[in-house]
This record gives C-alpha cells, structure tokens and sequence, in this order.
C-alpha cells in the first residue's frame, strides 16, 4: 500500500511540474521549434513536398527582422525604413568575405554581428536629433545610399548580383542549391528560437519598461532619470543587429543576393509584418509576418487575379493595414484574443443554462 501511495504521490509531482512548465513563457516558443524542426524531419521521408517547406526559410527569417523591428516601433516608438538596406548589408557581407575574401562563415557571421552594432550605434546618434517621419526619411536615405551601392560596386556583383555557386558551409552544415531539404534550416529555427526568448526576456526586463516608457513621453521618462542616449541607441543597435542577422541568414540559405530584393517594399513589408500583426505581442508579429510572406506563396499564387498581376500582393497588403488601423489597432493578435474571451464567455453561459436547466435558478 505505500508503494502504490509513494507511486500515486511521485505521479502527481511529476503532473504538477509538468503543468508548471506548461504555463512558463518559453514552453510555446520551444514547442514552436519543435514543430518546425519535426516538419522538415518528416519531410525529408518525402511525406511532405519541398515546395511547401522551401517557402518556411524565408519567412522565418523575415520574423527575425521583424522581432527587431518589433522593439523599435511597438516599444521604442522609433520609426525606421531602412531596414531592407540593412539585411542587404549582412547577405552581401556574408558572401563576400566567403567567395572573395576566403574567411569562413562563422567569421564572415561575426564580422557582420560588429558591424551591424557599429551601424546601429550610427543610426541611433541620428535619433537623438531627429525624430518621426523625419527619422524614418532619414533610414530610407541610407538604405537606399545601400542599395545604389549594392547595384554599382563590383564588390556585390553590381546589378547581376552575387551567387554563390560551390555552396557554402556554416555551422556544421553545407548549403547547396541542389539539395531538396537545405540543413540551414534547423539552424534558422535555433536562431529564430533564441531570438525570440531574447526579446521577451527583454521585453519584461527594465529595458522593455524604459522603452515604453520614452515611447509615451521623451520629457516624463528623462524626468524619471531614464537616459534617452542609452536606450535609444539600444532599440536601434537591437533592430540592426536581427535585421543584419536575417539578411545573412537569407543568403546562407538561398546563396544568392540581387541588389533590386532590399528595396523599399521589403522595408514597408516588415512594417506591414509589425503593424497587421500586433505592434506589441511576438506572437502577433509572427501571424503577420506569415500573413504578409506567407500567403503569397501559398494563397496568393493560386489565384488568378494575382497570378495576372505579380504585384497586386501589395494591394492586399495595403487593405490588410488600412482594416487592421481602423478596427483592430492592437493587430492582428488582439482578434484571436477578443475570440478566445467571446469562446469562454459563451462557455460559462451554457454552463449556467444547463445548471438553471438541471437543477433550478435557485442554485
């Protein structure tokens, strides 16, 4: 008897820990890694089609864009359009060093780390003097400063571009155009995981609330001591650093890099990402980054109308933004929230029918 008494008690242990975890803010973002990892096991087993997981590299790596950019405006209130120059800069840099400079990848990756922390120390000092659509005017002149480089220097390709053709090895793993199911990958899905746990941890942290709180006010927060030098430059050296990693993520994985893809309408699509999807929620922002990378490829294509006209995408971008500003300013994020108090709220009202039903309104 107590054995079984001690096997009963270790059992409930075991359950109330294992519902400790379940609630703990890492469990979805680790759970979601685990889903996009075991997608790409199955379908190496040719379960399911290349196509349909070829197109989850590039959105994943736009999210990681888009959480950075996801501090900036939702917390820090900073607005920047030069976000599509940056992740150009880090595909560029990645390939050159390894094609032409022969340092290995890790290194190139590092070399781009340095150099997005130097940029966003640049861009930041910008912010301290101007601000709003000013600042936002400001990046889109440097991203576009970038991108006329990218078409020009014969360090990128010019207006060809850059290619890596022999493939390139980083991290253990060899990326290739000619493989079906490309190992980088995985290694986007670590990033992407990391990441996200690095900007709620920094989200709830000092940092988050100092964010928020020059978001509201520049003069109460200086009044409260909070030093608008420090966390200004900390929104944008954040921003740079996730836009500059998922541009040399982007080209790790597709080997390629054509001056005319960090144009302003990639820059205007993080922001759609951001916007649509809830400017405030990591969750949200995801929704909106598959919703704005996503359903092109998977949706979109299938339809007449957009197979017609390629560029109508933006269109539906563009209404997606306007409805979502208009009905929903918390994003996206906000209606599956409002839906899930509308479920329970129609639940507790069944329960209660049903009680009044089966054993009085006395009751």
């Amino acid at each position: 008897m107590k054995l079984t008494y001690d096997k009963k008690q270790e059992k409930h242990i075991w359950l109330t820990k294992l519902t400790q975890f379940s609630k703990h803010p890492y469990f979805p973002i680790l759970l979601l890694g685990f889903v996009l990892i075991l997608l790409q096991v199955i379908g190496s087993t040719g379960v399911i089609k290349p196509s349909v997981l070829n197109f989850l590299s590039p959105v994943l790596t736009r999210y990681i864009v888009a959480l950075g950019f996801l501090m900036l405006l939702g917390y820090a209130g900073l607005a920047s359009l030069g976000t599509a120059g940056f992740m150009g800069l880090g595909a560029y840099l990645v390939g050159y060093l390894f094609e032409t400079a022969g340092v290995s990848a890790e290194m190139a990756f590092i070399i781009g780390l340095i150099l997005s922390l130097v940029l966003g120390t640049i861009v930041g000092f910008i912010s301290l003097r101007i601000e709003g659509m000013y600042l936002a005017i400001v990046t889109l002149g440097l991203s576009e400063i970038l991108k006329n480089f990218f078409q020009n220097s014969p360090l990128t390709g010019g207006a060809m571009g850059m290619n890596l053709e022999a493939g390139i090895k980083f991290l253990g793993t060899f990326s290739s155009n000619t493989l079906t199911y490309n190992p980088v990958y995985y290694i986007i899905v670590i990033f992407m995981i990391v990441l996200m746990i690095w900007t709620i941890n920094i989200i709830k942290s000092p940092t988050g609330r100092a964010f928020l709180s020059i978001k509201n006010s520049t003069s109460a927060a200086q009044a409260m001591g909070i030093s608008l030098l420090k966390y200004r430059l900390s929104a944008f050296l954040l921003a740079t650093l996730f836009a500059v990693t998922g541009g040399m993520l982007t080209m790790i994985r597709s080997l390629t890099a054509y001056p005319a893809t960090w144009g302003i309408d990639l820059s205007l699509n993080v922001l759609a990402a951001v916007v649509i999807g809830g400017t405030k929620s990591i969750w949200g922002v995801l929704i909106g980054t598959f919703i704005i990378f996503g359903m092109k490829d998977l949706i979109l294509v299938k339809i007449p109308f957009f197979q017609t006209y390629k560029n109508a995408h933006l269109m539906f971008s563009g209404a997606l933004i306007i409805l979502v500003v208009m009905f929903y300013p918390g994003g996206v994020i906000k209606l599956f929230t409002d839906l899930k108090a509308l479920v329970i709220k129609g639940y507790n009202k069944l329960i209660t029918v049903w009680k009044e039903y089966r054993y009085g309104k006395d009751i």
